[in-house]
C-alpha cells in the first residue's frame, strides 16, 4: 500500500497565487535585489557574461563552499553542501540522518517543510512549543516532554518563522542538552540569521555548540535574493559527503550562474551591504506593521518579532485563518499565510519588508474585510 502523501500546504498556496495577486503579503524575505544592485563592478559583468553555462562542482563551487564557511567558524569548505535553496538544505540533511519509524522532535509554531517531510518518509514527529504568552520563548517542559530515547533529530528554527523569536543563549543550551542527553542530531533552519531588527549582529549559529549539528541556511531571506534558490548545509565532516550524495537522486545541483551570483553575494566587501540593505527593510516594515496594529488595538495584536521581515499577527474575530485567507484573496486580492499553516489558529502572517506603500495597499485591504467581521 502507498503511503499517503502530506502536500505542504503553505508553499500549495504560495505556488497556486503569488505571481497571481495584486498585493502579495505572504512571503517572508525582504524586497529582492536586483541584479544590477549586486554586481556592481563592471569586469564582474564581463565576468558573468563569459561563463560557460556547464554543471558546477556539483556541491557548489569551491570559492561559494569557502565563502560560506567563513560563517561557520571551525568549518572547512568540504563540510559545506550547497543547495537549491534552504530546502532541499532541509529536506537532504533529514533524510540522511533520520529514516523510517524515527522520532523527530519538532519546533512549533514553525515553517512546517521538515513535519511535512518526515512524515511522508514514515518518521514519527513529535512538537515541542514556543510559548505566546511569554512572546514565544520556548517551553523547557515541552521539549523535555518531546525528547525521548528514540529521538533521532531535534529541528529547530532559529529565528522562528513564524514569530521571529531569537531563542535566548539559555533556550540554545537547553536544546543542546536535551540532544545530548539522548545522542540526537540538532537540524538548525537558520536561513533568518542576518535579517534582525534589535541587534546589529547575526544571531548566533548552533553550530559548534555540540558534535551532532547540521545548520542548513541561504540567500532568500536576510539577503534578498530568494531566485538565485541558492542554500547549503554545514555539517560535520564524515556526514557532508553523504548529504552530498543525496542531492545526486534531488536536482544534483544548482545552476552555474546562481553560483556565481551567490558567490559574489557573499564576497566580503558585499555581504554586510546586503545585510544593511535586509535590515533597513526589517526594521521601517515592522515599526509600519506594528503601527497599523495599533490602529486596530483590541481586535489585532503583534509580538516583538525579532528578526526576519514577518509578523505574526493574532486578531479576535470569529473566522478561522484558512477561511480568512481564501476571502482576502477573493474580495481583496490579497494573498497571506494563515496561522492554520503553522499550527497556530487565529493569526495570519504578514510579510512588513516590500516597499511601504505596497505593504500599506496590502494592510488597508485587509482591515476592509476585517472590519466587515467585526
Amino acid at each position: 500500500m502507498t503511503a499517503r502523501f502530506h502536500p505542504f500546504a503553505l508553499e500549495r498556496l504560495l505556488s497556486q497565487w503569488e505571481n497571481r495577486v495584486t498585493y502579495n503579503l505572504s512571503e517572508s524575505g525582504v524586497h529582492p535585489v536586483a541584479l544590477r544592485e549586486l554586481v556592481t563592478d563592471p569586469a564582474g559583468v564581463e565576468d558573468l557574461l563569459d561563463t560557460t553555462l556547464t554543471y558546477p562542482q556539483t556541491n557548489g563551487l569551491p570559492e561559494l563552499r569557502g565563502r560560506i564557511s567563513v560563517l561557520y567558524p571551525g568549518s572547512t569548505p568540504e563540510q559545506i553542501v550547497v543547495t537549491n535553496g534552504c530546502a532541499e538544505a532541509n529536506f537532504n540533511a533529514l533524510q540522511t540522518v533520520a529514516g523510517p519509524g524515527d522520532e523527530i522532535a519538532f519546533m512549533r509554531p514553525n515553517y512546517m517543510q521538515l513535519w511535512g517531510v518526515a512524515q511522508n518518509a514514515g518518521m514519527n514527529v513529535r512538537a515541542y512549543a514556543l510559548d505566546e504568552t511569554r512572546d514565544w520563548a520556548l517551553d523547557p517542559g515541552a521539549l523535555e516532554a518531546a525528547v525521548g530515547p528514540r529521538t533521532r533529530v531535534i529541528a529547530v528554527c532559529n529565528p522562528n518563522n513564524p514569530t521571529g523569536h531569537i531563542l535566548t543563549e539559555a533556550e540554545m543550551e537547553q536544546i543542546v542538552a536535551a540532544a545530548d542527553r539522548v545522542g540526537a542530531w540538532i537540524l538548525a533552519d537558520e536561513v533568518y540569521a542576518g535579517a534582525e531588527r534589535l541587534r546589529p549582529e547575526a544571531t548566533p549559529s548552533f553550530w559548534g555548540r555540540y558534535d551532532r549539528v547540521l545548520a542548513t541556511a541561504g540567500l532568500s531571506k536576510a539577503y534578498g535574493l530568494p531566485g538565485l534558490r541558492i542554500g547549503w548545509v554545514a555539517a560535520p565532516a564524515a556526514t557532508a559527503p553523504e548529504i552530498w550524495a543525496r542531492q545526486d537522486y534531488t536536482t544534483i545541483s544548482s545552476s552555474m550562474l546562481s553560483n556565481k551570483l551567490a558567490a559574489i553575494a557573499l564576497a566580503p566587501d558585499v555581504r554586510p551591504r546586503l545585510l544593511e540593505r535586509s535590515r533597513g527593510y526589517v526594521a521601517r516594515g515592522f515599526a509600519q506593521l506594528a503601527g497599523w496594529v495599533d490602529q486596530h488595538r483590541g481586535r489585532l495584536s503583534l509580538g516583538s518579532s525579532e528578526a526576519g521581515a514577518i509578523g505574526f499577527v493574532r486578531y479576535d474575530l470569529p473566522i478561522g485563518s484558512i477561511e480568512l485567507g481564501e476571502r482576502l484573496l477573493a474580495e481583496q486580492d490579497v494573498l497571506v499565510v494563515p496561522g492554520d499553516h503553522f499550527g497556530v489558529e487565529r493569526h495570519l502572517r504578514l510579510n512588513h519588508g516590500l516597499p511601504p506603500a505596497y505593504v500599506q495597499a496590502g494592510l488597508d485591504r485587509i482591515w476592509t474585510t476585517m472590519a466587515a467581521l467585526a
